[in-house]
């Protein structure tokens, strides 16, 4: 079995760390390098369900998204929330790793995975890292033209279901052949897109005013889906890679727990 080391450089070498946001906390958060890895699970969320799942199947790595660590601790504590799920993998024996915006940029990163799974292809990014990167924010596509409310079926079709289910913006009948995509919250690239040849943006956490303004100024449609469900598409991509690339020297496994904080609607 390859080491933890090896499968962290791996990783590394497809999400660099030194490509993160600066407020991030990406890489290794808990583990032995020397250690063996066998088994590895794919999660969007380091929650205690999740921590508990990955001891539970025998995980020897949980690589996550989200940072469990994104603001300071004064305690990991087993009586604190981020306490109890590091005390979780590291009683179980399993290893933390987080990729967050280091993959939300990357080439087979989070943007790239959700663009793939809606069936958009010609893939550029909204907001290239340099002058003709395939890497950077967001991504823009074409589909074969249709309209909005088929796209957003498709929409909902592809992305796993949240109570949070997928919300739209815009005329039913409006024509859709290019799409932008931001995994996560992408109310950030709004402004950008206005005056684009775009006519739908797909992304998750918009604001009322945020949204209302943009559809004012004459913007594209916008789909609003659940954050976790967007970035969960991620995962078999990663998924894929660590089979390719390490064969059957390790097992991998996506979790299909749904993290979304949103419980249920009426």
């Amino acid at each position: 079995m390859p080491s933890l080391a090896d499968v962290v450089d791996l990783l590394h070498s497809w999400y660099p760390p030194d490509t993160a946001d600066s407020y991030d906390a990406v890489g290794l958060v808990a583990g032995d390098p020397a250690a063996e890895v066998g088994k590895v699970l794919l999660a969007v969320d380091p929650t205690i369900e999740v921590a508990r799942e990955a001891v539970a199947w025998g995980a020897d790595l949980l690589v996550v998204h989200h940072p469990l660590f994104l603001t300071p601790v004064s305690s990991v504590a087993a009586t604190t929330p981020k306490g109890r799920t590091l005390h979780t993998l590291t009683a179980g024996g399993c290893a933390l790793l987080t990729a967050h915006t280091n993959a939300d940029q990357a080439d087979s990163g989070v943007s790239e995975s959700l663009a793939l799974a809606l069936g958009l292809h010609d893939l550029t990014p909204i907001r290239p890292s340099s002058p003709g990167a395939s890497t950077g924010t967001g991504r823009t596509g074409t589909t074969e033209e249709t309209s909005l409310e088929r796209f957003a079926a498709r929409v909902a079709e592809a992305l796993p279901a949240t109570a949070h289910g997928v919300r739209v913006a815009g005329d039913s009948e409006r024509p859709v052949r290019r799409v932008a995509v931001c995994g996560g919250a992408g109310d950030f690239l709004l402004d950008e897109l206005v005056g684009s040849d775009v006519d739908v943006f797909v992304t998750s956490d918009l604001r009322h005013h945020r949204a209302g303004e943009f559809l004012e100024h004459g913007g594209p449609a916008l789909v609003d889906v659940a954050h976790w469900a967007a970035e969960w598409t991620w995962l078999p991509v990663v998924e894929g890679r660590l089979r390719t690339a390490m064969g059957d020297r390790v097992e991998t496994r996506v979790s299909t727990q749904c993290t979304d904080p949103w419980s249920f609607r009426y």
